[in-house]
């Protein structure tokens, strides 16, 4: 008697290793073959970086920066520039968190049927403004706002308001549309539906977004001050350019100390935010 066809299973096996099919292999490949063509073009110099000179060049080198700089004057600079540096990575946080959600509208297609059509140019907008770092930022703002924590404040959000506003956008697109649609139906307008349907649903994530940014312009906001654009990376490079490694390593002291301390205050936040 025949036997009925076995039925096909109801997921699909993975294709072997190295199989023409396997798309991941292939990318794999690719991602090797280019690390070992990096490696190969760079002129790395391995056994000079690895030599017993290079060792004690860094030892020396590490050694000049103890002790740290203590005196009571000097200590209040530094609090002064931790403060500014904190301002200024608080503040451009914060008004790119507000940008980003202005721009993260127009940005998404809200429902189905939505024609979005200022979606595309409103997403160029932000790759523009993520594209162009937070140093570059900088330095083109120090032209028109000149030196101190108002250009870097600046440079931070536009940067960040590229970032945040396309994780928004993401985020509102994503949405459960349920409760969007069940007060569509009733006639409710999309502003409406945005505050009371997609926007409660959402402001977790938002939120979640919008500290782990925080803790990432606290240490580009450290960084900013190279160019001039204040906080601690001025007093940073200032003092590193006339070799002043006590001052320096004081320095060095306070921005882990300020990133840790953030670090700390953002990912509590996240988790009462989760319970």
């Amino acid at each position: 008697m025949k036997q009925p066809p076995a039925a096909n299973p109801p997921y699909r096996l993975p294709p072997p290793l190295f199989d023409a099919r396997c798309k991941a292999c292939w990318f794999s490949a690719a991602v090797l073959v280019l690390v070992v063509a990096s490696f190969w073009s760079l002129d790395l110099q391995w056994a000079q970086f690895l030599s017993m000179d290079a060792a004690r060049s860094m030892g020396r080198f590490v050694g000049e920066f103890f002790p740290p700089d203590t005196s009571p004057e000097f200590l209040r600079r530094v609090a002064l520039a931790t403060w500014e540096t904190l301002a200024m990575s608080a503040l451009g946080t914060l008004l790119a968190a507000a940008a980003g959600l202005a721009l993260a509208l127009p940005a998404s297609r809200m429902h189905a049927d939505d024609p979005a059509r200022a979606r595309s140019p409103t997403r160029l907008l932000l790759n523009a403004l993520r594209a162009i770092p937070e140093l570059v930022w900088a330095a083109l703002l120090l032209i028109a706002a000149g030196l101190g924590p108002f250009a870097g404040t600046l440079a931070l959000a536009f940067h960040t308001t590229g970032v945040l506003g396309r994780l928004f956008a993401e985020a509102v697109e994503n949405a459960p549309p349920g409760p969007g649609e069940a007060l569509r139906a009733q006639g409710v307008g999309n502003g409406r539906i945005f505050l009371y349907a997609t926007l409660p649903q959402v402001l977790p994530q938002l939120m979640s977004y919008t500290l782990y940014r925080w803790e990432n312009n606290i240490r580009a906001a450290a960084v900013l001050g190279v160019v001039g654009a204040g906080g601690l990376g001025q007093m940073l490079s200032f003092h590193m350019g006339l070799f002043h490694m006590g001052k320096t390593a004081t320095i060095v002291g306070a921005m882990l100390l300020l990133v840790a301390a953030v670090d700390s205050l953002s990912y509590g936040t996240r988790r009462w935010m989760t319970r």
